[in-house]
């Protein structure tokens, strides 16, 4: 029963489409004044809600924002975002991924490759990758909280290549340069001969769960072509974004 009128009071704010006072909520509720108040800071110490301008109205909070946004499928975010991967492998000519961060990992859950049959191009598989050596992991952990990050610095760092990163230093110096300019790239850091570029997919104020990215031989991934592409790739990201953000479950 408790549950039940916690969620019945996020239904209301959530629907409201604008802040809500304490008031208003109890109002449209058969809850006693005290209950819905006490209710009410029930949501506000677990951050379900919020009070942003201190004036007694509250508004959905970030956390459960994040909480509906990392329970959005796999099938659910590819379905979204899988028209703007295949119109951005057509524009680059390259083979383009989404990856995803859960349970302190990076997975690539999509891949688009591009049209041309006489386009050499590379497939960078599924599944996980080191957050320390991949474009698409390090551009999320370059803007992961501090707890994590200093995870990531404290693991085993492994050399892939002679090309890995595996210092600590390095690392640091690198995630810095990678919110500086807003992409992270892989310069054959985990198979010789191939780079890629990725840019973090942020969504609001709860950081970077997703990030997209390109892939091909280093023939054509050198440095400045890679900054060409990670640019672009910072504008897909913000289509992604809004894509994600919008997406309706149910219609899967």
């Amino acid at each position: 029963m408790h549950l039940a009128r916690l969620v019945n009071l996020l239904e209301i704010i959530s629907v409201a489409g604008r802040p809500l006072t304490a008031a208003e909520i109890c109002s449209v509720t058969d809850l006693p004044k005290p209950t819905c108040y006490r209710l009410l800071q029930t949501l506000l110490s677990e951050s379900l809600i919020e009070e942003p301008s201190n004036d007694g109205r509250y508004i959905v909070g970030e956390r459960l924002i994040r909480i509906a946004l990392l329970g959005k499928s796999d099938v659910d975010v590819r379905r979204v975002s899988s028209p703007l991967l295949k119109a951005a492998a057509t524009k680059f000519n390259e083979t383009t991924f989404l990856s995803r961060f859960r349970d302190s990992k990076v997975e690539i859950i999509h891949v688009e490759t591009p049209d041309d049959p006489s386009r050499a191009f590379i497939h960078p598989g599924m599944g996980e990758r080191p957050m320390h050596a991949c474009s698409c992991s390090k551009a999320i952990a370059a803007f992961a909280d501090e707890a994590f990050m200093e995870k990531i610095l404290a693991g085993t760092l492994k050399a892939y290549t002679q090309h890995t990163k595996t210092t600590r230093e390095m690392l640091m110096v690198e995630f810095e340069l990678i919110r500086d300019q807003g992409y992270a790239d892989c310069d054959q850091e985990i198979d010789v001969g191939i780079a890629s570029v990725a840019a973090p997919i942020t969504m609001g104020n709860i950081g970077a769960i997703f990030s997209v990215g390109a892939v091909g031989p280093i023939r054509r991934f050198n440095k400045e072509y890679r900054k060409e592409i990670g640019i672009k790739l910072t504008k897909l990201a913000e289509q992604i974004s809004d894509a994600i953000q919008l997406c309706n479950v149910a219609e899967v």
